[in-house]
């Protein structure tokens, strides 16, 4: 078992962990995902003691790794690490790749060492290439055998950084399967991937990582079709979205229509479906919100999903204590009922989905 207490790793000017708490368990098979930057393989890496986080504690099996007392190379014994970029020797035979760790070690013989390597190949599915140099691989077999390499130490814990991002998309089935088929034999795995499909059957958890930690954790059902979080929503469902607040009867109408347009066209929003969300922007707030609120603080969201080209637009202030829309002025409310095919008030919260 591993466990994280509180880690939290700093650069110059950017903290992609920052308070990190989570327990990995035997068998477990995790599946780490979410926006690029948000510390997915920073993760790994302090896992793995590659980078040293800059507090809090790691365990693995009781023991903390982050002690100074720690034998680090000991511990990485423990782990395999394969890497979006292979990392191969080049000067070295596939076979001399997948030996050399086990030999330098651990101790083992050579015989015991090429053994071990020619299962591994088999099973990776690349026995034939066993004299072959990686400079004569493709990209997916570099990784297979990069996967036969890490096994050949017979880790605890195996970490995967991207493992198929590097590859063509031709490739990427083959490593997949070799991952699926490891995945059946009770290591504990965990597996950064933007691979949403994969992530989903290959794994019993997954972390969603966003502001700075483990944003969401939970089951694949649990993630893909029932995110508890907003952030992890968006991201699920591929939302793309524009947020903005106005505090003042006098803001800049103009320059937020603006922000609008420019929020629709780099996501490729129809004009059809932005023309919609403008007017029902400008009717909503301008004609019936602005008007008779007492305090017109507004928070307004906009949520483009790339998956079904829907667009809906959320209205929060704690002074609609009420629907607005009720006795709302009626040209404007029809205006707005054109643009919206629904319209959901609850607490404080108006909901547009937009034709």
């Amino acid at each position: 078992m591993i466990r994280l207490e509180h880690v939290r790793k700093v650069y110059p000017n950017v903290t992609p962990l920052k308070d990190v708490s989570t327990e990995i368990h035997d068998g477990d098979i995790i599946s780490v995902i979410g926006p690029s930057g948000t510390g997915k393989s920073t993760l790994l890496r302090c896992i793995n003691l590659l980078e040293r986080p800059d507090g809090g504690r790691i365990f693995l099996d009781k023991e903390e790794i982050t002690s100074p007392k720690c034998d680090v190379p000991k511990v990485r014994q423990k782990m395999g690490m394969v890497f979006q970029s292979f990392n191969l020797f080049g000067h070295l035979t596939i076979i001399e790749n997948i030996m050399l760790a086990p030999v330098k070690l651990k101790g083992a013989s050579r015989q015991e060492a090429y053994d071990e390597g020619m299962k591994l190949l088999r099973q990776v599915g690349l026995a034939e290439k066993v004299l072959n140099y990686p400079h004569e691989l493709s990209g997916g077999q570099k990784q297979r055998i990069a996967i036969a390499r890490a096994l050949a130490m017979n880790p605890d814990v195996i970490l995967f950084d991207e493992p198929t991002s590097a590859l063509d998309p031709t490739m990427v089935g083959e490593v997949q399967a070799v991952i699926r088929d490891l995945a059946k034999t009770g290591k504990t795995m965990m597996i950064v991937t933007h691979e949403m499909n994969f992530a989903r059957t290959v794994s019993n958890r997954i972390f969603y990582m966003d502001d700075g930690g483990i944003y969401e954790d939970g089951t694949p059902e649990q993630i893909f079709t029932r995110p508890q979080r907003d952030r992890t929503r968006r991201f699920i469902q591929r939302l793309k979205v524009l947020e903005f607040a106005i505090e003042s009867r006098d803001y800049d109408f103009p320059a937020t229509v603006s922000a609008i347009e420019e929020y629709c066209r780099k996501n490729l929003v129809s004009p059809h479906t932005c023309n919609r969300i403008q007017l029902a922007f400008e009717e909503l707030v301008q004609q019936i919100l602005l008007p008779c609120l007492a305090a017109p603080k507004l928070t307004v969201a906009v949520e483009y999903s790339e998956a079904d080209g829907q667009a809906v637009m959320t209205v929060n202030s704690d002074s609609m204590t009420a629907n607005p829309l009720d006795g709302a002025d009626e040209l404007s409310l029809a205006v707005l009922k054109g643009a919206a095919s629904e319209i959901t008030y609850s607490a404080g919260s108006l909901k547009l989905a937009i034709k």
